[in-house]
């Protein structure tokens, strides 16, 4: 339960966090994800699509080496997938039919018969933003 905590927290009030360029903060948000990520059963090869960064980034972020806060890409990244988490536990409170919905092939325009994962792991952050917007909009609100 501690990550749906904290990754309300991080996507109601960002602000409330310390400065994003600390290791410290850059180091919570990182766990969040990797959290989100093992709830969702994503591989290693999938979490590097998702944030942008390379094997010895993402391994070493994984072991807690984190050296420096996160950059603006990496960040935007996190935001998009902090939101997508958030809107699915209100969508589908259940992890398991979050992590089904992500692995379902869906007919909505947006996916084109393919999941919502094949779109995230697309590699673009344009991508992140439109399944966050679309699952926004599911749930009755534009908050782009």
């Amino acid at each position: 339960m501690p990550a749906k905590n904290t990754v309300a927290s991080i996507a109601q009030s960002p602000a409330a966090l310390p400065a994003v360029d600390s290791p410290a903060t850059a180091a919570a948000v990182l766990a969040v994800f990797f959290r989100i990520s093992a709830e969702w059963g994503l591989s290693p090869a999938e979490e590097q699509v998702l944030l942008g960064v390379g094997k010895t980034t993402l391994f070493a972020w994984k072991a807690g080496r984190v050296k420096a806060g996160l950059d603006a890409v990496v960040l935007e990244r996190l935001s998009y997938l902090l939101r997508i988490y958030s809107a699915l536990e209100i969508l589908l409170p259940v992890p398991e039919r979050a992590r089904a919905w992500l692995k379902k092939p869906n007919s909505a325009p947006l996916f084109g018969g393919g999941t919502a994962l094949q779109r995230l792991l697309a590699g673009q952050v344009g991508d992140l933003m439109l399944v966050a917007q679309y699952l926004d909009a599911q749930r009755g609100g534009d908050f782009s």
